[in-house]
């Protein structure tokens, strides 16, 4: 790849309009690694950058149960407070407590509360945490709008002018920024569930905008601090809040801005507030994975797939600007995915902990931008036109295959599968499907045309094959996702055996089958309950195959055994009660 050379130090200028002498000195010794023109300073048109969120937020949104087995959990919890059912500071989910994430279920209760008789419950639960998505892309741009404009990240200037103006390159890094984080595959399923951590990551993305913020809006960034921190402990995730707040505030105190340094008195302040919100809400709570071996392996794959394309850009540009490594532009991002990362590695690989680190990567991927070569850039379209042109087209004929049959193969490996999914057309679903892929036809036409110098150009493809991608299975293939991935199957069949409305027991079970247990089939459940204790008529156990289920328990009567269709591992064995006066029965 063909190295930019910087412009020699005599040539650049040591003042600019809005330039400090000082700090041109300073740039001067540390030559910045990006050269921009006014030309590739252009930024987005805001009506693609609309479309392009809208078409990853909105899909997913409609048309499909809470999925299992943290989305439908979390929805168990808004929907038991939202009835009334359990109390809003302690909710229980049959019997079982909530681990101190309570600010998403109350979101999602009052949104059930106002819109539940109005739209689908479901929907109403997600509406909310859709909006947060939404929030977390905007904050994400205008961090790294903030970001770009300090003077150390700014391009260098030009001998006879020419350079890209400070807030048109700063915009064109934001609107990349943007991009990164659309194009970032961990954050599409995990960022349209109703779980906490959408909640955290919000907080994860405000705090950001605070300290990238306080130079320029610093009442806005006291407030947003304030808040962002609290909004961390609130959801579950206390001590990555308390990480986050002793790095920003580190950096603060050591920044060469006067109103910066300042601000960090903010952030103890912050700090204190959010360790009082997480003992108020008991929300401490130890996630560690300390009794297992770590699996280094394991770790590095879930990174490098969860985090693409940003953990490339990234390490290149903590490569290209090494010199400015202690500068804000660098070293704030960096250390809030640092904490992301590390409470990964320490959760023993937890992807949800590693989503938290996102827009912090997102950032740093877009200061990495400035610097790349052509053959960079067209290496990364090529590649993105061949994967996700080559993912689309498995889309389609996987859903042409189930519409009619042909061809066989794929066909036939739905119907092993997803045993019992019946096929059923809808047009406006397709009609979604094709406009989606005529505009990702357009979008590889224009990258393909003369379309070189815009600094974000990089990553249109990027983000427009998730994009395609996410509105093609949340399209064509939602019957078979929500079928693959929801309880309602499952509670179906029970259903069979089990009145609705009745007291189940189901002790040892999970949240996600309690929830899905009262969702779709309006049982009253009991989970902390064994089968001695229950007053319930009816008890399920789930087992393993394989296990000894030769006994049946005490005092029970032997019913049937039903699974997940598109789940082999579960049994879920279904009693009854005998009545007092009659002998306890072997199963059969």
């Amino acid at each position: 790849m063909r190295k930019r050379r910087a412009a020699p130090s005599f040539l650049i200028p040591g003042g600019r309009a809005g330039r400090s002498p000082a700090l041109g000195a300073l740039t001067m010794n540390s030559p910045n690694p990006a050269l921009v023109t006014d030309r590739a300073a252009q930024r987005m048109p805001r009506w693609a950058l609309l479309l392009f969120c809208a078409a990853y937020v909105l899909p997913g949104l409609f048309g499909r149960d809470p999925w299992k087995s943290a989305d439908i959990t979390a929805f168990g919890y808004m929907l038991e407070i939202a009835a009334g059912h359990t109390a809003w500071l302690q909710p229980e989910l049959g019997g079982l407590t909530a681990e101190g994430a309570l600010l998403p279920y109350w979101l999602g209760a009052l949104s059930i509360k106002v819109l539940g008789g109005i739209i689908p419950t479901a929907l109403a639960a997600r509406l909310p945490f859709a909006i947060l998505l939404g929030l977390a892309l905007a904050l994400t741009w205008y961090a790294t709008y903030h970001l770009a404009r300090t003077e150390a990240a700014q391009p260098l200037p030009f001998a006879f002018g020419g350079e890209a103006q400070p807030v048109d390159y700063a915009r064109a890094v934001a609107d990349g920024a943007l991009l990164a984080q659309i194009a970032t595959l961990g954050l599409l399923q995990l960022g349209h569930e109703t779980t906490p951590e959408m909640v955290q990551l919000v907080g994860a993305a405000l705090y950001l905008y605070a300290l990238s913020a306080c130079l320029f809006r610093p009442l806005k960034a006291c407030l947003a601090l304030l808040l962002s921190l609290s909004i961390m402990a609130a959801s579950g995730a206390p001590a990555m809040a308390m990480g986050m707040g002793v790095l920003g505030t580190l950096i603060c105190w050591r920044s060469h801005y006067p109103e910066v340094r300042r601000f960090a008195a903010w952030g103890l302040l912050a700090l204190a507030l959010a360790a009082a919100v997480a003992t108020g809400l008991n929300a401490w709570a130890w996630r560690l994975k300390a009794g297992e071996a770590p699996q280094p392996f394991a770790i590095l794959r879930m990174l490098a797939w969860f985090t693409w394309p940003a953990w490339p850009l990234t390490l290149w540009t903590l490569w290209r600007w090494r010199r400015h490594g202690l500068r804000r532009h660098i070293s704030l991002p960096l250390s809030c995915a640092a904490i992301g990362l590390a409470a990964s590695v320490l959760m023993g690989g937890s992807d949800r902990a590693l989503m938290l680190a996102v827009p912090s990567l997102a950032v740093l991927a877009a200061f990495a931008l400035p610097t790349l070569g052509r053959g960079t850039s067209a290496a990364i379209d090529w590649f993105s036109v061949c994967f996700f042109s080559m993912g689309a087209l498995v889309i389609w004929v996987v859903y042409v295959a189930m519409q009619t049959g042909y061809p066989t193969q794929p066909a036939a490996n739905v119907a092993r599968l997803a045993p019992g999914l019946g096929h059923e057309f809808h047009a406006v679903p397709l009609l979604v499907a094709m406009l989606g892929t005529v505009a990702w036809g357009w979008l590889v036409q224009w990258r393909a045309g003369r379309n070189r110098h815009p600094l974000w150009k990089s990553l249109v493809l990027p983000a427009g094959g998730v994009a395609l991608c996410w509105l093609l299975l949340m399209s064509l293939w939602l019957p078979l996702l929500d079928y693959a991935r929801s309880l309602r199957p499952l509670v179906q069949r029970v259903a069979q055996h089990v009145p609705l409305e009745s007291c189940v027991a189901v002790p040892g079970g999970s949240k996600a089958l309690v929830a899905g247990l009262i969702y779709f089939g309006r049982y009253k459940v009991e989970a902390e309950a064994d089968s001695f204790d229950t007053s319930c008529e009816f008890l399920i156990q789930s087992e393993r195959p394989g296990a000894d289920v030769s006994a049946t328990p005490i005092g029970w009567m032997f019913i049937a055994t039903e699974k997940r269709p598109t789940n082999r591992d579960d049994n879920f064995v279904i009693y009854r009660r005998e009545p007092k006066d009659s002998v306890p029965r072997m199963r059969r």
